[in-house]
């Protein structure tokens, strides 16, 4: 696009959904300006801009704001044209990628929520529930890896990649911390190598969270779940 822009993105730093905002806007190499919210206090802003829901992640592209994580991704796809692209030309391909893009988004973040939250035979229950989603995610993914290699050395990031770095990118530190394995490289090694690959990419390095901080952080919040201090009477 001509002319001077002003791209604003409101998002926090431990945030998968700002996260895949930032993530999008360095694989099209697209400069914007980001702004740190505080869920405890929030700007001005912020509140301003996503009145209905009041939540990060916030596009302000020009003055007009954009709300919602998958939106906003679909909203730089469609503003940007020049440079690498998010999604395939062909539209099969295309409706494929959205499907996956989907079940990613939409079948993990509660379950694992639990699996850190909880112990026993409730966690145990989720723990299973969450492999049997990553067994289907495995053979649902050899469709863009027919090869079973999946590298990015000749393809840029993707959608399907940049929703996948910001949810699996972190299940290491999630593993250490509940000490139980979550995606295993014999059972599903296909998801295995992709989400190893999308870790050690230079632009999905930027934007995730250091392994270490993130163990010191859900470490703690486990224990508040699952050993929480007495109540005071």
């Amino acid at each position: 696009m001509a002319g001077k822009e002003s791209v604003i993105v409101h998002g926090m730093w431990a945030s998968p959904y700002s996260k895949r905002v930032e993530l999008a806007f360095k694989v099209k190499g697209i400069p914007y300006e980001y702004v740190e919210e505080d869920f405890k206090n929030k700007t001005p802003e912020l509140l301003k801009y996503n009145p209905v829901h009041k939540k990060i992640p916030v596009l302000v592209h020009n003055g007009k704001p954009i709300a919602e994580s998958l939106v906003i991704l679909q909203y730089i796809e469609e503003v940007w044209k020049d440079g690498p692209q998010l999604l395939p030309d062909d539209p099969h391909e295309k409706a494929q990628v959205r499907f996956w893009v989907d079940f990613i988004n939409t079948k993990f973040t509660d379950i694992m929520m639990t699996i850190i939250k909880t112990k026993g035979e409730v966690q145990e229950k989720a723990l299973s529930q969450v492999h049997e989603l990553i067994k289907v995610l495995d053979e649902g993914i050899k469709i863009f890896f027919p090869d079973g290699n999946p590298t990015f050395e000749v393809k840029n990031l993707g959608l399907l990649d940049i929703i996948a770095s910001t949810v699996f990118c972190s299940f290491s530190a999630t593993e250490e911390v509940i000490g139980a394995k979550i995606i295993d490289p014999e059972k599903t090694p296909l998801l295995y190598s992709w989400v190893k690959a999308l870790g050690e990419h230079p632009l999905v390095m930027e934007i995730i969270i250091p392994h270490e901080k993130l163990v010191s952080i859900l470490g703690p919040w486990r224990q508040s779940f699952i050993n929480p201090p007495p109540s005071q009477s």
